[in-house]
């Protein structure tokens, strides 16, 4: 179903590396493949208990993103620590409520917005002395969701469109001092949200087989390859699928 493979990913010797949602998934496989590169990664991990292993070296940091407390004390440590930010990974993202749209309260929407939106403005704003002073990188971790209304999905959705017009105003604003801003929109991918999609048997994302999803080190490979200091991209809206990652992707005949 999808005719992926990861990209190559550059030497990130000497850049310093924050990645949110880094406990698990994709982004845990996305500190991985940082690590191996060279960069001094940081993998923000909530909740903690729920950790995958990650390699030896990677600095681990309790950070729920909903959190100003979490949020300052993880920036306060990498000041003291690296003195520098290079890249921001906004990837801690939930897709909870789902279900249909009649039958989801509107405060339990609430949860989804402080994470999926507020909690992406919340670690830019605390990262941005940093990402200022390197002429650094935002890449928040999107998906078609964000321009496609899925059956059972109002809250993931709604609060992904909200990322990627917040990802469109960071460009806007912050572009012009210098900083590199992504939207990367994920395929469906083999993770445990993808778990809660299947059983909940809402909408065609569902029905497709575990064993036909994308694995998750093709979008930490293209995650990758944008953390780097001279990434092919220049646009903000991308895609795992765009024309530029594929051609790199060393995919059968």
């Amino acid at each position: 179903m999808f005719n992926l493979a990861p990209v190559p990913v550059p030497d990130l010797t000497g850049r310093t590396i924050l990645v949110t949602g880094a406990g698990k998934g994709i982004g845990a496989e996305l500190v991985r493949i940082l690590h191996a590169r060279g960069a001094r990664t940081y993998a923000g991990v909530y909740p903690v208990d729920q950790t995958e292993a990650l390699p030896e070296g990677v600095i681990q940091l309790k950070l729920d993103v909903t959190s100003q407390s979490d949020v300052d004390a993880a920036m306060a440590r990498i000041t003291a620590e690296a003195g520098r930010l290079d890249v921001l990974v906004n990837n801690a993202g939930v897709i909870n409520p789902i279900g249909a749209l009649a039958e989801i309260a509107t405060d339990d929407l609430a949860p989804a917005f402080a994470v999926n939106v507020m909690g992406v403005h919340r670690m830019t704003l605390a990262a941005l002395p940093l990402l200022r002073a390197a002429r650094g990188t935002v890449l928040n971790a999107g998906t078609g969701a964000a321009t496609t209304a899925m059956e059972g999905w109002t809250a993931y959705c709604a609060t992904k469109a909200g990322m990627q017009m917040l990802t469109r105003m960071m460009a806007l604003e912050l572009g012009r001092e210098g900083l590199r801003i992504f939207f990367l929109g994920i395929p469906p991918t083999d993770t445990a949200m993808q778990g809660k999609i299947r059983a909940s048997g809402l909408n065609p994302i569902s029905q497709i087989p575990q064993d036909k999803l994308v694995p998750t080190n093709v979008p930490a490979s293209v995650m990758a390859h944008l953390c780097g200091p001279n990434p092919s991209m220049t646009e903000v809206l991308l895609d795992v699928r765009h024309e530029v990652f594929t051609s790199m992707m060393d995919l059968p005949a």
